[in-house]
C-alpha cells in the first residue's frame, strides 16, 4: 500500500535547493516503500548553493547511523531527489530517557556522588571542630549561660538531614521512582 502526500512550497531544504516559482512549482512526495519513508522532491537545482550540499543529509545520516544498521538512501535522477529513511520498528530507547546507562553518565553521576560525600565530611568535620570550640568560648566567659547547645543541636539537626540525602534517606526514592517509571514505559512502548 503506497500513501502518497503532495506538498507544495513547504519543505525547507527542498527551496533552499531548487527553483521555486509559480511558473515551476516544486513537487514533494512523501511514502512508505519497502519499509522506507521515502521524501522525494522535483530536481531544479539552484547552482549558487552547490558548495554546502550535503551537510543536512550527511547529519540525517549520522543520527540514523547511531539508532540503526540500515542505511539511509539517498537516491538522484536528472528530474528526483529522494532520501529514503529507514523506518524504525525495534523499540529505541528515549536518548535522554535512559541516560543513566551510559558510561559519560556513570561517570557524572559517580562524580556527583563523590561531591556529596565530600560536601557531608566537610560539614561533619566543621561540625565536631568548631562546637568544642564554642563549648569552650562558652563555659570559659559566660558559664551562667550555656548558648552553645543551640548552636550544637541547630547544626547538628543539619549535619544529621545532610546525612539522610546523602545516604539514600532523601531524595533517594524520587530517582528510584523515575527508574521504576521508565522501566514501565521501556517495557510496554515498542515503536511499530
Amino acid at each position: 500500500m503506497k500513501t502518497v502526500f503532495h506538498l507544495n512550497y513547504r519543505n525547507e531544504n527542498c527551496i533552499k535547493h531548487n527553483i521555486v516559482s509559480e511558473q515551476k512549482p516544486l513537487h514533494i512526495k512523501i511514502f512508505v516503500k519497502d519499509n522506507y519513508l521515502v521524501v522525494q522532491n522535483d530536481l531544479q537545482k539552484k547552482e549558487v548553493l552547490q558548495d554546502r550540499r550535503g551537510v543536512g543529509l550527511q547529519n540525517i545520516v549520522s543520527r540514523y547511523g547511531i539508532l540503526t544498521q540500515r542505511n539511509v538512501l539517498i537516491e538522484e535522477t536528472a528530474n528526483v531527489f529522494a532520501v529514503h529513511l529507514p523506518i524504525l520498528t525495534k523499540q529505541i530507547a528515549l536518548m535522554d530517557a535512559t541516560l543513566n546507562y551510559t558510561e559519560n553518565t556513570a561517570y557524572y553521576r559517580a562524580k556527583k556522588r563523590v561531591e556529596e560525600l565530600k560536601g557531608f565530611y566537610g560539614n561533619l568535620i566543621s561540625y565536631c571542630t568548631i562546637i568544642p570550640i564554642l563549648i569552650f568560648i562558652n563555659l570559659r566567659y559566660s558559664p551562667e549561660f550555656q548558648w552553645f547547645w543551640f548552636s550544637a543541636a541547630g547544626w547538628g539537626f543539619g549535619v544529621l538531614m545532610h546525612a539522610f540525602k546523602v545516604f539514600g534517606y532523601g531524595t533517594n526514592w524520587e530517582e528510584r521512582k523515575i527508574k521504576e517509571i521508565l522501566d514501565k514505559e521501556k517495557a510496554t512502548k515498542n515503536w511499530k
